[in-house]
């Protein structure tokens, strides 16, 4: 089913997977001419805080998690990136080292584009420009709305809305009418939430009692989307 009407998840998803395709041919082998493919395993690190950034690196298969760290070594899940989407730009734009870090959901293929190629086009085209600056200003809705989540909503709505979002990230290549597992260990769906992965287990199981969901194994099933979207209770 369509989230179309019933949940603003565009408020919730980064836009960068549009900003390549306002490249003409030419500006694209430019920017491609020093790619490279690195196939990750779950668990690796793409890239971690506090490092210095070579480059920037587009999603072509799997998902991504971005998070911070806490003194106690808890994560906090900022987003999550699928196919298609880039990574690590923001860091190559200031001239900063990483603010957070990136690893591996699931196994995944990306490639890595070279910092100097990508400041090439980012002088060469002023449409790229325009499209890249639009979608870093989109990202301060998505991150707002994020933040407010956390601060605001209770845990039930809180998990009901990462619940929402995943299934969109896990959509990728399906459609609405299929079957969309969401693969993710309760601990990242815990740490997406921010909440105590007790009470995510808890909290499943009360969904799954009200014929929202149902599980296998790690794998999550929306059966009922649109209420999933009333337990979210997002206007």
């Amino acid at each position: 089913m369509s989230l179309n009407g019933i949940f603003p998840i565009d408020r919730w998803n980064f836009t960068t997977h549009s900003v390549l395709s306002v490249l003409s041919d030419e500006e694209t082998s430019v920017l491609t001419r020093h790619l490279t493919e690195q196939r990750l395993f779950k668990g690796d690190v793409v890239f971690r805080e506090g490092t210095v950034p070579a480059g920037i690196f587009l999603v072509r298969s799997g998902r991504v998690k971005k998070y911070k760290v806490d003194q106690l070594g808890k994560e906090q899940i900022i987003y999550v990136a699928g196919p298609g989407e880039l990574m690590g730009y923001h860091p190559v734009l200031s001239g900063e080292r990483y603010a957070d870090s990136a690893a591996a959901m699931e196994d995944l293929m990306v490639s890595f584009i070279p910092k100097d190629d990508f400041m090439e086009i980012l002088g060469r085209s002023p449409v790229f420009a325009l499209r890249l600056l639009k979608a870093i200003s989109h990202e301060f809705t998505v991150l707002t709305n994020s933040i407010s989540v956390i601060a605001q909503r209770t845990g039930p709505e809180r998990l009901a809305i990462a619940l929402i979002v995943l299934r969109e990230k896990f959509k990728y290549g399906l459609n609405d009418q299929e079957v969309i597992p969401i693969n993710i260990s309760r601990a990242d769906l815990a740490n997406m939430a921010g909440l105590a992965e007790e009470n995510v287990i808890r909290l499943l199981r009360e969904f799954k009692a009200e014929g929202i969901l149902l599980t296998e194994g790690r794998k999550i099933i929306i059966k009922d989307v649109p209420l999933l979207v009333k337990r979210a209770n997002y206007r």
